[in-house]
């Protein structure tokens, strides 16, 4: 009986991994962009950070401008995650509390005051703001509120919204979040979050609709107003 030969199988190349480089990629231009802002943004320099042969790079991102384009992305899709988690612009008001999205989108800026800066610029300076799916999501969301019963009359939402998102992104600049402690920016964002939150149930809210978090401004008020 005539022995098969055993064939040899030869080892399997090491499988490409396409997408943990894009990710490696767009982590290094994170870094960058915070440290050097969009004009000291190269797809060469990512690269090397990044570790990464500069042709794989350009393969994924054939200029600058793609790639600065992607990383914003990112940034404006990470806060969609933070600030709303599973939530959409289709979800019931109720469903998402204003004192929690508040809360954390400041945290969010606070903890990334460079990069978030940079995002807000580069989307409110865009020829189409409404393709960011953060901004998409927060004016969508208060759009809606806006037409509820348990928001004032007369508000300008678009209006209201940039200046919602410009007071968040630059009160960590002006009070330097980069140099703090985690405990110092927590306190930082909490200050911030309760004046933006007092403005709004006093400006916009209808304290009535809101007793929770009337009854909590109030009590931070009273107290502030026995530490004087």
């Amino acid at each position: 009986m005539e022995r098969r030969k055993s064939v040899r199988k030869r080892p399997s190349s090491r499988r490409r991994d396409p997408g943990g480089t894009r990710a490696a990629i767009l982590e290094a231009a994170r870094t960058l962009l915070a440290k050097d802002g969009p004009e000291g943004l190269s797809v060469s320099q990512v690269s090397q950070l990044a570790g990464v042969n500069r042709g794989t790079a350009y393969q994924h991102f054939q200029t600058r401008e793609q790639l600065l384009a992607a990383t914003l992305a990112w940034v404006s899709e990470e806060l969609c995650r933070e600030v709303f988690g599973a939530a959409s612009a289709d979800d019931k008001l109720e469903d998402v509390a204003p004192q929690g999205v508040a809360e954390r989108l400041v945290e969010f800026a606070s903890e990334n005051p460079d990069l978030g800066r940079i995002w807000l610029f580069q989307m409110l300076s865009s020829s189409r703001p409404s393709s960011d799916p953060f901004w998409k999501l927060y004016k969508t969301r208060f759009d809606r509120f806006a037409e509820s019963e348990s928001a004032q009359p007369g508000i300008d939402c678009e209006v209201h919204s940039v200046l919602m998102l410009l007071g968040a992104f630059l009160w960590p600049v002006w009070a330097a979040a980069h140099s703090r402690t985690a405990k110092e920016r927590q306190s930082m964002a909490k200050r911030y979050s309760y004046e933006s939150l007092r403005l709004s149930m006093y400006g916009t809210m209808r304290p009535d609709k809101y007793p929770e978090l009337d009854a909590a401004l109030s009590k931070v008020r009273d107290g502030r107003k026995r530490a004087k």
